[in-house]
């Protein structure tokens, strides 16, 4: 995948198919170790231990609609590429716990791509589940919670066009100032 997203996007489409009511999102960039950490926890139903040794098999799937379950193995295949690597933790009825830790300045390593879209695109799913994101620059955060945002708008649907633009554009313009306007 051409983004760091759209490989987040994936694993967000599957905790929400996974009937997951919370989702973690942590993105931690670690200058000083040269280190970028995206980690996507859920507490849906997790995977049974027989499955989770086969997840990463990119000829494995549990999907009836095609044969192929590209998601976590072209995930793992970017981090390896840029240096790093994926872990997968999971128990069932507990939840999935995917961490990928690629080395920033990697020639390989894709941009991040665009994170208000991604979180705006999990939101507009039927499937309601409050979404958390932190991202870390240093010793700056930014962070959105669609439960706090859920709790300012009252009745007001989360997944309605204008507070999906919301959600994306508040979600860039926080990544922009924590990277003080810079490209990333």
């Amino acid at each position: 995948m051409e983004e760091l997203a759209l490989h987040i996007l994936d694993l967000l489409e599957n905790a929400l198919a996974a009937g997951a009511r919370r989702i973690i999102v942590t993105i931690t960039e670690d200058t000083e170790r040269g280190l970028i950490t995206i980690e996507v926890e859920d507490d849906g139903r997790g995977i049974e231990a027989e499955a989770l040794a086969q997840v990463l098999d990119p000829f494995y799937t549990t999907r009836k609609t095609r044969k192929l379950g590209l998601g976590l193995p072209l995930f793992q295949a970017t981090a390896a590429q840029c240096g790093g690597d994926l872990t997968l933790e999971s128990r069932p009825g507990q939840g999935t716990r995917v961490v990928a830790t690629l080395q920033l300045g990697h020639p390989d390593l894709p941009p991040l791509g665009d994170m208000g879209a991604t979180i705006a695109a999990a939101l507009s799913s039927e499937q309601e589940a409050d979404i958390i994101y932190r991202h870390r620059r240093g010793q700056k955060e930014f962070q959105f919670s669609s439960s706090w945002l859920k709790l300012h708008l009252g009745e007001v649907p989360l997944n309605c066009g204008p507070v999906l633009d919301w959600v994306r554009r508040y979600i860039n313009k926080g990544l922009a100032e924590l990277h003080g306007g810079e490209d990333w």
